[in-house]
């Protein structure tokens, strides 16, 4: 059991952590949420001993390892597959020592250990794993130093998934992932066999994945049984109970006010007067449960265009002369609400930024309308805002003709009014600058919306909030984002970048997820598992055919090296004389118990390598 308790944490002046109390059961999966800047990254750290508490202690099981994401990136000449596999420093340890052992005894504990962590499996179920998070056979073959920061993000994740710690730590584990990265993670941890504490604003990933909320608020830690929605009830229920209690207490103390102030001047009554005014005293407040008025967002409303707003014509987008993207036929409605869907890598972004104008056509033609005004938001907008100014400052700059009445209502349709709006944005949390960015992207009602992953640094609440103010915009609205509950709530049309284009997704979201997960596929004329026509079906065949490929290679090199060590038993065997090593050690029944165990590996092996072989021929 990981407990916390009576946990004060101060950091610079402020008190993030009051005292806060909880216990998580043995493997139990927690969701940890709470508003942005709650201090839920700060438990994190004084749970891994990054942060010294100013008071209370975290007790945990003795031997539990603890497993949280390094703040640096890996990097250098390994690749991502090296990098996931020596993350298991057991592993690698006990295979360091089985070369250079020379005590039989200790050498058939190793190899014993070596089969009880399955060690020689391990590199399947590596590449699994970097399969999942969207590393294809030639990427996970790439030296790290060739991949950006948030693909290397994804090499620290498959690691830390991969060792397999008795309590794992996941700090917004989606914020660099796809959608279809992020639906096998969920996958995945929902088997996950020990403790799982996550901080999350997947309000999906809450309601599938963990059983626990532990809710970090003012301080203090809550933890309610259940999932997102269950602690939402729960919350309700706790906000209902709570105004009808500070109700009942204001009412008795508007009494006793009042007979303290008409019997305080009066003999007879004085003493009955003061008795209730030391009532007053006493009497601790209830407060309710308040919405916070800094949860806004509202686009101010575009004025009417005649449709189309643009209209690609067999078009065709990349960079330095190589397309991306071609064959692009699309049309885009001033009441459209799109969903780009697709991994990471094949071109979401470069069809947003050809829309935006940012990018011109390279074949065929774009049109778009000639009034229309666009607002774009990506993640680098949100990290370029410069750190020593105000919002204040930011939209005056951008809104320069503009009186600062109009400047300070712009800003306060996203929740920074008063002193906000005159807050250094160094000291803003991760969504207060999105809602900054946000503001100042929108601030001319642009007829089109494009959003890149928005919901980056938001929490629940305030994704909340974004859904209601993009159902309340009567604008077009793109949107790329691994958040399907945003998705499913403010698309209302799909569209599928894959293989080098873009076309409309004719099913659900409900259908791409099954798709992506190869659920309820149907069957071809033959009876075998079969994809659907068009485009999906060339998603998932080569996502499938690409995992099965990583097991025959993994089942392949394991099969190589186990029958290296039963070809050189055999020798050993059959002549001790030529024996070498560790094998010259070994009397003739050792040597023979070990080649029964190499024998049972390499079975093993053959029966995945065969398995896996077989699905990957049926798949064609």
């Amino acid at each position: 059991m990981l407990t916390i308790r009576d946990l004060t944490v101060r950091l610079g002046g402020r008190t993030i952590l009051d005292g806060a109390s909880a216990s998580l059961p043995p493997g139990s999966r927690v969701g940890l949420i709470g508003r942005n800047g709650a201090g839920k990254s700060t438990l994190m750290k004084a749970l891994i001993g990054e942060i010294e508490p100013d008071g209370g202690d975290i007790s945990k099981p003795q031997r539990a390892r603890l497993g949280y994401i390094a703040q640096e990136a890996p990097d250098g000449a390994i690749t991502p597959l090296e990098a996931v596999l020596a993350a298991d420093v057991e592993r690698l340890d006990l295979l360091a020592r089985a070369e250079d052992c020379a005590d039989p005894e200790q050498l058939g504990d190793i190899y014993d250990r070596l089969l009880a962590i399955d060690a020689y499996t391990a590199p399947t179920r590596a590449a699994v794993i970097l399969t999942g998070l969207g590393f294809d056979e030639e990427m996970q073959a790439r030296p790290l130093s060739s991949f950006s920061g948030g693909w290397k993000m994804r090499v620290a994740l498959g690691s830390l998934l991969f060792s397999q710690p008795e309590i794992l730590l996941l700090d917004e584990p989606s914020n660099h992932l796809d959608l279809e990265a992020t639906l096998w993670l969920e996958n995945f941890l929902k088997s996950y066999p020990a403790t799982l504490l996550v901080i999350s604003h997947e309000r999906d990933l809450l309601n599938n994945v963990v059983d626990h909320i532990l809710h970090l608020q003012g301080g203090k830690l809550t933890l309610y049984a259940g999932g997102y929605d269950s602690f939402e009830r729960q919350r309700a229920e706790r906000a209902t109970q709570l105004a009808a209690a500070k109700a009942a207490q204001d009412a008795q103390r508007a009494r006793l006010q009042d007979y303290v102030a008409r019997n305080s001047a009066r003999a007879s009554t004085a003493k009955q007067a003061q008795s209730r005014a030391k009532m007053l005293d006493k009497m601790q407040p209830i407060t309710a449960l308040i919405e916070d008025p800094s949860l806004s967002f509202d686009f101010p409303d575009p004025a009417e265009l005649r449709p189309p707003l643009i209209t690609l014509d067999m078009a065709s987008v990349g960079y330095a002369d190589k397309p991306i993207l071609k064959r692009l036929m699309l049309r885009i409605d001033p009441d459209d609400r799109i969903a780009l869907l697709g991994r990471n890598g094949n071109g979401k972004t470069t069809l947003a930024r050809l829309l935006a104008a940012q990018l011109a056509s390279m074949d065929g033609s774009m049109a778009a309308s000639g009034q229309m005004k666009v607002g774009y938001f990506t993640q680098y907008q949100v990290e370029e805002l410069a750190g020593g100014d105000t919002p204040l400052e930011h939209m005056t700059r951008v809104m320069k003709d503009r009186t600062p009445g109009a400047v300070r209502a712009q800003l306060g349709r996203f929740g920074f009014s008063g002193p906000r709006a005159t807050q250094a944005v160094e000291k803003l949390s991760g969504g207060e600058r999105a809602r900054l960015a946000l503001a100042l992207i929108t601030y001319e009602a642009p007829h089109l919306l494009i959003l890149d992953e928005p919901t980056n640094h938001l929490d629940v609440d305030t994704r909340e909030a974004l859904v209601q103010a993009l159902n309340a915009y009567t604008g077009a609205v793109i949107l790329i984002s691994h958040d399907r509950h945003m998705v499913e709530l403010t698309a209302d049309r799909l569209v599928l970048v894959d293989n080098g284009t873009a076309r409309d997704y004719d099913g659900s979201m409900e259908d791409y997820i099954d798709f992506v997960l190869g659920r309820n596929q149907p069957k071809d004329a033959s009876g075998s598992k079969g994809a659907r026509k068009g485009g999906k079906a060339a998603v998932a065949e080569r996502d499938e055919a690409r995992q099965l490929r990583s097991n025959v290679t993994a089942a392949e090199s394991a099969m190589a090296k186990l029958q290296q060590d039963c070809a050189a038993l055999d020798a050993a065997l059959a002549d001790p004389a030529s024996a070498t090593g560790w094998m010259a050690r070994m009397s003739a029944a050792e040597l023979a118990k070990r080649r029964a165990r190499v024998a049972a590996q390499l079975e093993s092996a053959e029966a995945e390598w065969l398995a896996a072989s077989e699905e990957l021929e049926a798949l064609g």
